[in-house]
């Protein structure tokens, strides 16, 4: 499972390659670092935790200090992370190993999740779509109204009916956006389409297949073992090799050695 941290920053529009215009939302995913590894053993739950954005140290409280102790941006230690969000883990991070968007390619198909803008206190019309009473004579003062809300048997309001009430700010998932670009200089993904939330919201993008490879990994990886060790296979190959050749060049010395003994046996017996 893929997943990244990132804000939202604007909808704009790209050319492909054939002329066609497509729809996409620029968004600032990464750079994310982990601060937390949880396992079933210690914490009953297999998640990573990442972090994400940046705030000056002495603005957190004495837990968070502790928590994020060494999680500096840049190295800088007046700076640390802003936003924390778990995710499932199957993959192999540890605390400190950071990524950005090169994770992640083109024409892949990613998960969205975020918070949609807040519409404050909304009547029955605009929040669920009624159509409103007729605006003929005898309705004054009635055209946005819900109507009866109760049953005259029950004598209650039934749970779940559709009332004026607070709308929007709630968590919304968007399914298969495709990333049509990916701009790794800047951490920078265009996805099709639009996703929740206004800009610079926060939200938290995944998929359910493929695995994280941090950065510190790709470092390692300059140097990869499995040819370290190919290399050494073939070493003790050669030495092999060279011994089996020393065996039968001593074999043919051998039998070179009994040919000539025995035409000398020859010669004696003949005359």
């Amino acid at each position: 499972m893929k997943f990244i941290i990132g804000k939202k920053i604007a909808m704009t529009q790209i050319f492909r390659e054939n002329g066609v215009v497509v729809p996409v939302t620029k968004v600032l995913a990464g750079p994310c670092i982990v601060t937390q590894i949880k396992s079933k053993e210690k914490d009953n739950n297999d998640s990573v935790q990442l972090g994400f954005g940046e705030q000056k140290v002495f603005r957190l409280n004495k837990p968070k200090k502790g928590h994020l102790k060494d999680i500096n941006l840049n190295d800088n230690k007046n700076k640390t992370v802003r936003h924390l969000h778990e995710f499932k883990n199957d993959n192999d991070l540890k605390r400190g190993d950071n990524f950005g968007v090169e994770i992640f390619t083109e024409g892949e198909k990613i998960q969205v999740t975020g918070f949609s803008k807040g519409r404050g206190f909304q009547g029955v019309v605009k929040r669920h779509g009624f159509h409103g009473s007729p605006a003929s004579h005898g309705h004054k003062d009635q055209l946005r109204m819900p109507g009866s809300i109760g049953a005259t048997d029950a004598a209650r309001v039934f749970k779940g009916t559709r009332m004026a009430g607070h709308m929007g700010d709630e968590q919304v998932t968007v399914k298969n956006l495709e990333i049509v670009k990916i701009d790794i200089e800047n951490n920078e993904l265009y996805l099709k389409g639009a996703i929740p939330g206004a800009r610079n919201g926060v939200i938290y993008l995944f998929t359910k297949e493929g695995k994280i490879e941090s950065k510190k990994e790709e470092i390692k990886k300059e140097i990869p073992v499995e040819e370290i060790k190919i290399e050494e296979k073939i070493e003790e190959k050669d030495v092999e090799v060279k011994e089996e050749i020393k065996i039968e060049e001593k074999a043919e010395e051998k039998k070179d050695v009994v040919k000539e003994e025995n035409k000398e046996e020859n010669k004696e017996e003949n005359k």
